[in-house]
């Protein structure tokens, strides 16, 4: 069977989740960890992508990425995937695959889903039970987000900027957000639109990629006509 095309649009965020061959764990140890991070960096730098978020958990990957050419996000994987398998299988003597197949990716409507997309992807240590605030947990952008952690790796999206004028305002705003919980419509949504690799927003968002793409972007909808050139610019305004 064919492999299905992803959807790519540069400027239009993926969440991007990858797991371990089996459920295998991807990561042994803090310097494993680094390593990833210093992959994933370089090869943002490379493939002209930019990382509004991340979580490394023991046997997965979530980042949240907005390309800024159509092939950025394909070849910013391969590149971190090749690097990584490299150097564990180095380290650990051993020889295979560590991940599991291709990535999963889906496209994100940043004005609806963004910011909820970014919790969802730092309170994985929380619903798996390893910490009980994201704070806790060391592999994951939320210090950066939420307190203005340094980070090489993390540029903000412009809906993170509208959440204040200052970087303390806009770490203070971003923490109250995760007071409440993301409620399981949502939950349901963004594991759909990844695991089926569609589209997570709102309907118009949705109809408006799928006029452009000529692709299915939600379960049992048909394609449908081809984009008109006003439509770029509505789309520009709506992502």
């Amino acid at each position: 069977m064919a492999r299905k095309r992803r959807f790519t649009l540069p400027g239009v965020p993926q969440h991007i989740v990858q797991r371990g061959h089996n459920r295998e764990p991807c990561f042994y140890s803090d310097s494993d960890h680094y390593c990833y991070l210093d992959n994933v960096k370089l090869s943002a730098q490379h493939n002209h992508c930019i990382i509004h978020a991340y979580c490394l958990m023991t046997n997965h990957v979530h980042l949240l990425v907005t390309p800024m050419t159509s092939y950025g996000v394909s070849h910013f994987m391969q590149d971190i995937g090749r690097k990584y398998v490299r150097y564990v299988n180095y380290t650990y003597r051993r020889s295979g695959t560590l991940w599991e197949g291709r990535f999963k990716a889906g496209l994100v409507d940043s004005e609806a889903y963004l910011l909820t997309c970014m919790r969802y992807i730092e309170l994985n240590p929380v619903r798996a039970g390893m910490v009980s605030h994201p704070g806790e947990y060391q592999w994951s952008s939320y210090g950066v987000n939420a307190y203005g952690k340094t980070s090489a790796i993390i540029q903000p999206h412009p809906m993170y900027l509208e959440l204040g004028k200052t970087d303390t305002d806009r770490n203070r705003a971003y923490r109250e957000l995760f007071r409440h919980h993301i409620d399981n419509d949502q939950l349901h949504a963004i594991r759909e639109a990844l695991n089926q690799e569609l589209v997570l927003g709102r309907d118009d968002f949705k109809e408006k990629i799928q006029h452009m793409i000529q692709r299915q972007v939600r379960p049992g909808i048909s394609g449908r006509p081809r984009i008109e050139e006003d439509d770029w610019a509505y789309l520009a305004y709506v992502i």
